[in-house]
């Protein structure tokens, strides 16, 4: 079978630096442009050096020696104005093109993200590399290789047609050499480019690495593993070590192709000036040759090998890095192409209503980590309203991300209205149901556009009822109705869950899971929000650490990292030790007083919330 695209080498990073320099076109012939005229001074150099010498100082006649070496010096003060004209143009060309990069990696992060979410692997910090150093490597490299290349390609072309013009016989010692070089430089790129591919790799791996063992230090410390972990990130480090060495082998060899491209000519001139003078070349001739070779040709062949050669191979490596990162990968995080009979996003499975269910579940965050979940069963009624109550990090939100299907389980089955999450396509189960976590996301715009994120064709009678519901009605009109302008930064944690419980309560989804969601209301607030999501059609699971939740649920879920409990709060109270002293009783025989009465105790709850925030909603 031949080779793909994907096989070759370059072959991805060459075509996103095509298509995101798509546009720039203009601005790359106004570069060149200025980029011929900059390089006039190194054609006029050596000819204006043998002029001087062979019109002015042999002929004893120094002020026409001056002349042109005034001539040269106005040239050059030229090309040092037309190399100024090159920048402005250079960032019209780079500058949009590191937009249109970020935003392609930043896309195919997302959807790498969205479909394979949950664990945690590092790859954060694996991102911000690639946004930071690799990008960013991409946009200084092309820029610096617009320059080095063109410079380069312009000074060869004036030196070799130079010295042809001075001596025929001196052009074809400099041109051989010069291509020879130019060859040996090629033939040493693919090598180079495999070495700092290992280079990228060793890089990410050692971030990768330090991120996990940072991230887990504490339980590495605790179990006995510090040593082991240490002994990983070291090898790491040592790996980068012998990485980033043979790139710099490598890197000494190309230097030799200067000695080859620049020495070895001007070694060969100097050999077979007499040979040249004795056949009738001046004195002036021989020295525009070296001046062209020393002054001109030397150094922006080294300025090749230094700029162009190892930049342009990490430019190349960065490239096919960041094309990978941009391809997003198919639905079921995998390699292949999705299947042509998967639904698209109006024909996928659809939740017949609210009702969960769990059979077997089992999840762990990695194979050597104790199971957060296992072998969990749960069936929740459409309607229903369940609490998850339990210690902070046993799993709760976890729990919560299993039950939205942002999380797969390693085994069993999650059934979301008699559907797999799994099945359904993304807007389908955007649809079905609304996760709100601890800190609700709320963007810049208008309060309207906030809240019918997920319900864009909401009437603005259903806008206001649902903000009316949770009791954000005073939030809105602070801000200036539903067209008034919401600024993120200016709202209390309070206020954006009211506008987060709003937006979740506008929307159709039949299934409601509220993460912490109203931990920063006081309780009067939450009591309201509550009955606003009971009169709402659909189910409701609560992750709380607070008791009236749990009080006024259907039913209670405790976690305590052993069994979990499913039962009644008053149930819980009476069977469960555990679930009695989370909720701050210990005495058995005051049951009776703080489980009878629910309604006395949701109201001594809005008294008391009132009473603390003096009649304001929202606890900031």
């Amino acid at each position: 079978m031949p080779p793909t695209d994907h096989d070759r080498p370059g072959r991805p990073g060459l075509r996103l630096l095509r298509s995101a320099l798509v546009g720039g076109r203009p601005a790359v012939l106004r570069l060149l442009t200025w980029s011929l005229l900059s390089a006039a001074p190194a054609l006029v150099s050596g000819k204006a050096l043998a002029l001087a010498v062979d019109q002015g100082f042999v002929a004893g006649r120094p002020g026409r020696a001056a002349a042109w070496l005034g001539l040269f010096a106005a040239v050059s003060a030229a090309g040092a104005w037309a190399t100024r004209q090159t920048y402005p143009w250079l960032a019209e060309v780079v500058e949009p093109m590191r937009d249109r990069l970020l935003g392609g990696v930043v896309s195919g992060m997302l959807h790498r993200a969205a479909s394979s979410p949950g664990r945690s692997d590092g790859s954060g910090a694996v991102a911000v590399a690639r946004l930071t150093r690799q990008v960013e490597a991409v946009r200084d490299t092309v820029a610096g290789q617009l320059l080095v290349v063109s410079h380069f390609a312009l000074t060869a072309v004036a030196v070799v047609a130079g010295s042809a013009a001075l001596a025929p016989a001196a052009g074809v010692l400099i041109a051989g050499p010069l291509l020879l070089s130019l060859v040996a430089f090629a033939a040493l790129a693919p090598a180079t480019a495999r070495r700092q591919r290992e280079a990228f790799a060793a890089e990410e791996e050692l971030a990768r690495s330090c991120a996990e063992a940072l991230r887990a230090l504490r339980d590495l410390v605790a179990c006995g593993a510090r040593e082991a972990a240490e002994r990983e990130v070291l090898a790491g480090v040592a790996a980068n070590e012998a990485a980033g060495r043979a790139l710099a082998r490598l890197a000494g060899a190309r230097r030799l192709t200067v000695s080859l491209g620049a020495h070895l000519p001007l070694l060969l001139v100097v050999l077979a000036a007499p040979s040249l003078v004795g056949r009738g070349l001046t004195p002036g001739a021989v020295v525009g040759v070296l001046a062209y070779l020393t002054g001109t040709l030397e150094p922006a062949l080294r300025l090749l090998v230094q700029g162009a050669g190892a930049s342009w191979l990490r430019l190349a490596v960065a490239a096919d890095r960041l094309a990978s990162a941009s391809r997003p990968l198919p639905p079921d995080g995998g390699t292949t192409a999705p299947s042509p009979d998967r639904a698209g996003p109006a024909g996928g499975p659809r939740p017949a209503d609210g009702s969960l269910e769990l059979s077997g579940v089992s999840f762990a965050y990695g194979a050597n980590a104790d199971p957060v979940l296992d072998g969990f069963d749960l069936a929740l009624r459409d309607g229903e309203h369940l609490a998850v109550v339990g210690p902070s990090g046993i799993g709760k939100s976890t729990l919560a991300d299993i039950l939205a299907g942002v999380v797969a389980p390693d085994r069993g089955r999650v059934l979301l209205g008699g559907v797999a999450p799994a099945r359904m396509t993304g807007p389908e189960l955007a649809r079905a149901r609304v996760l709100l976590p601890q800190d609700p996301y709320v963007f810049g715009g208008t309060v309207a556009e906030n809240l019918r994120w997920p319900a864009p064709d909401a009437p603005a009678e259903a806008v206001l009822a649902a903000v009316a519901a949770v009791g954000a009605d005073a939030l809105v009109e602070r801000l200036g109705g539903p067209e008034g302008l919401l600024v993120p930064g200016a709202l209390s944690a309070g206020e954006r869950q009211l506008i987060a419980l709003a937006r979740a309560h506008l929307c159709d989804a039949r299934l409601v899971i509220l993460d912490e969601a109203t931990r920063h209301l006081d309780a009067a607030t939450e009591l309201r929000v509550e009955r606003a999501f009971r009169a709402r059609p659909g189910t409701v699971v609560t992750i709380t650490h607070r008791t009236g939740p749990a009080r006024r649920a259907d039913r209670v879920l405790f976690l305590d990292g052993s069994q979990p409990r499913l039962g009644t709060h008053r149930g819980l109270l009476a069977d469960v030790p555990a679930y009695r002293r989370l909720t701050g009783l210990t005495n058995p025989t005051d049951l009776t007083d703080l489980t009878a009465g629910t309604d006395e105790a949701d109201e001594a709850d809005e008294a008391d919330g009132t009473a603390r925030t003096g009649g304001a909603a929202v606890a900031g």
